[in-house]
């Protein structure tokens, strides 16, 4: 098994450039590559169209979690086998949304088994039924409650819900010799989030997720979110966490203060800005606004 740090399977060397045309050159260089990025010799992340994939490579089988969509999961898969004979033992998702789960029909017939928390099965299948797309899914054969541990190669893997945030079925999927966690969507890196109350998101329990989170794991911990904004790494630390969580709390605080000033939900989601949370801008601040608007208005 090849064990070298790998970025992507269709880099060029200067040396090749010369041989291609102009024209080429161009196609090659414009296409959205996905781009893979070793975080030990066993454990990578990919990144493509959706939400980040975590992957390691063991001589028990290789273990992924989350899958973005068909194609990109292909990429993946194709990109794996590349350097490891060894089969797919384990499919984790860290929550049921379809940029993370989409994929998943893409290791049908080929993975052993697909984990995930059991309300996030639940969603998985509730959306499907919504959508009539049930068979272009590959639901969760195994669920647990609030712990799940196994080792696998030289690793111990264990998910962990600390309750509902982004949805009320997110898993935090900690490496733990590695001490890398996969916190899926619960961090948005500098990114307004998508907050599903659909599916039982709440973001007053989000930041106590968050917080136990930080209680939890330590300064060395290495995490990794789902997305980030342009510029910003989907790589964090703990501290990164603790931001995403104060910006949460500014963001209800900010709404409240709205909500007791006598604004409508349309005039507060007209909001630029969320007050002390300048780094968190650009598109989707409605999200949060109105989300924060209909969970205080529900109180």
């Amino acid at each position: 098994m090849q064990r070298r740090s790998f970025l992507r399977n269709s880099s060029l060397t200067l040396a090749s450039l010369a041989f291609l045309s102009n024209k080429t050159i161009a196609q090659l260089l414009s296409d959205p590559a996905w781009k893979i990025k070793m975080l030990t010799r066993e454990i990578g992340v990919f990144t493509e169209k959706g939400g980040t994939i975590v992957f390691m490579l063991s001589k028990d089988g290789i273990v992924v979690v989350d899958s973005q969509f068909p194609e990109q999961s292909q990429h993946l898969v194709d990109e794996l086998k590349k350097q490891s004979s060894q089969p797919f033992r384990l499919l984790i998702n860290t929550h049921h949304h379809g940029d993370h789960t989409a994929g998943n029909i893409t290791f049908k017939g080929m993975v052993a088994h697909v984990l995930a928390h059991e309300n996030s099965k639940k969603n998985q299948e509730r959306v499907a039924k919504e959508k009539k797309n049930e068979d272009q899914q590959l639901y969760p054969d195994q669920v647990y409650t609030t712990t799940w541990c196994e080792k696998i190669g030289k690793e111990e893997i264990c998910l962990q819900y600390f309750g509902a945030g982004h949805t009320d079925g997110d898993s935090f999927v900690h490496f733990t010799k590695a001490d890398i966690v996969h916190v899926g969507d619960l961090v948005f890196n500098r990114r307004h989030p998508f907050v599903d109350r659909s599916a039982g998101a709440n973001i007053s329990s989000w930041i106590k997720v968050l917080d136990k989170a930080g209680t939890s794991f330590n300064n060395k911990t290495k995490f990794v979110c789902g997305h980030a904004a342009e510029g910003y790494d989907i790589v964090l630390t703990k501290a990164d966490l603790s931001l995403f969580g104060e910006y949460l709390g500014k963001t209800l605080q900010f709404v409240e203060g709205e909500i007791k000033a006598g604004k409508t939900r349309e005039e507060i989601l007209k909001n630029p800005s969320i007050p002390g949370a300048p780094e968190w801008k650009g598109d989707g601040i409605d999200r949060p606004l109105g989300a924060a608007f209909d969970e205080l208005s529900a109180r």
